[in-house]
């Protein structure tokens, strides 16, 4: 073996990769779980056969993903910027393509139907914004920080988020304003200009709310400030959901025991509510430790951004780790009640394959950056 390639392999970040294997195999447990609905001899559970055909799905999933981010840090990241403002113009095709041809799943126009299986093209979206915002944001590293470049990057990114709010998928168009505005800060914009920025996002909130957002995504605002008002309807989730975080006690009522998940009183139990199921069968003690493992996750993109030998890797690990950040909190809080549920699933944790499969991408880029750009040691 060369001394670079044992020199790449001192340096790839072991802690990350274990991290995200345990989460996938949390997310693979919850789902397994979740397949079993009817079978465990709960009171008042419907005698029907466990249907596994998500868990294997999933499973696929992730051991295609777990491949990628041991791949693709042999390549340099790096080949990413020369690629940004096309992976923009990719983004928009791809969006104006599924609003087209797509499948709408639940109301949403966002999946393209292949083989049985469906491709959410967003969630590729996501990092080619990154990857864009990066490049655009180091491009100007060490000059005036005018409010033109914000307005620039605010203008590019604008009409990715204008077509995911058509989808209409306002927690995907919410995270992709988040990155920017993110990104933008970090950029290190005046106080006048920040306070633009705030403005413009005021008036796009007022301008989505009455004009963009459906009835049933109102409604989910609308449940989560009153879940009383409607518990039998819009307030029903979220309901379900603290019941079932409630119930689960200190160490959990099991794998495969969890009554509001087994007895299906929990909705979208394996996509926007798989921690409530998490946190029925395991309870705190589960909980804690799933949580513990997304710290590791975000120490461990904190210390590449720390270690960033320059500002395109530093936008660039700082995107991804803010994106997958946001996704664990929104989820998290829509489950707990703390904000409006979103439609946002838990990363590498919730049934998704192209989720599952994007996040395993970004975490092959993080490790790449853990081999070639950082900072040498002392």
């Amino acid at each position: 073996m060369s001394r670079t390639a044992t020199n790449d392999i001192v340096k790839y970040d072991w802690l990350l990769l274990v991290a995200i294997i345990l989460l996938a195999v949390f997310g693979l447990s919850a789902l397994y779980s979740t397949s079993l609905a009817g079978v465990v001899s709960l009171p008042g559970a419907a005698a029907t056969e466990p249907n596994f055909a998500i868990f294997w799905k999933q499973f696929w999933f992730a051991v295609v993903g777990l491949l990628l981010a041991l791949v693709l840090p042999a390549f340099d990241y790096r080949v990413l910027a020369g690629a940004a403002r096309v992976l923009m113009v990719f983004s928009v095709i791809l969006l104006l393509a599924v609003l087209l041809f797509g499948t709408t799943i639940r109301g949403t126009t966002g999946w393209f139907g292949i083989a049985g299986f469906g491709i959410q093209p967003v969630e590729l979206v996501k990092l080619f914004l990154i990857v864009f915002l990066a490049k655009y944001f180091n491009d100007y590293a060490g000059k005036e920080r005018g409010l033109k470049h914000v307005l620039v990057s605010a203008l590019v990114t604008a009409p990715v988020v204008g077509l995911v709010m058509l989808q209409p998928d306002f927690g995907s168009a919410l995270l992709l304003m988040i990155i920017w505005g993110s990104l933008a800060l970090v950029s290190g914009i005046r106080r006048t200009h920040l306070i633009i920025m705030l403005l413009v996002l005021a008036a796009a909130a007022l301008f989505t709310w009455f004009l963009i957002l459906q009835p049933y995504q109102k409604g989910r605002v609308t449940s989560f400030l009153d879940p009383e008002s409607d518990p039998l309807g819009r307030g029903y989730n979220v309901t379900q959901s603290i019941i079932a975080i409630g119930s689960g006690g200190l160490t959990g009522k099991g794998m495969g025991y969890g009554s509001q998940s087994q007895l299906r009183f929990l909705p979208e139990r394996q996509t926007d509510f798989i921690f409530a199921v998490i946190a029925e069968e395991l309870g705190f003690l589960g909980v804690l430790f799933l949580c513990g493992l997304f710290a590791v996750v975000f120490w461990c993109g904190y210390r590449l951004v720390r270690e960033s030998r320059d500002d395109f890797t530093l936008y660039l690990t700082l995107g991804i780790t803010i994106s997958i950040a946001v996704e664990v909190f929104v989820n998290l809080g829509g489950n707990l009640r703390l904000i409006p549920v979103t439609g946002v699933t838990l990363p590498f944790v919730s049934y998704g394959g192209s989720s599952l499969l994007v996040k395993f991408v970004m975490i092959g880029v993080l490790q790449s950056v853990a081999m070639k750009g950082r900072l040498p040691s002392n």
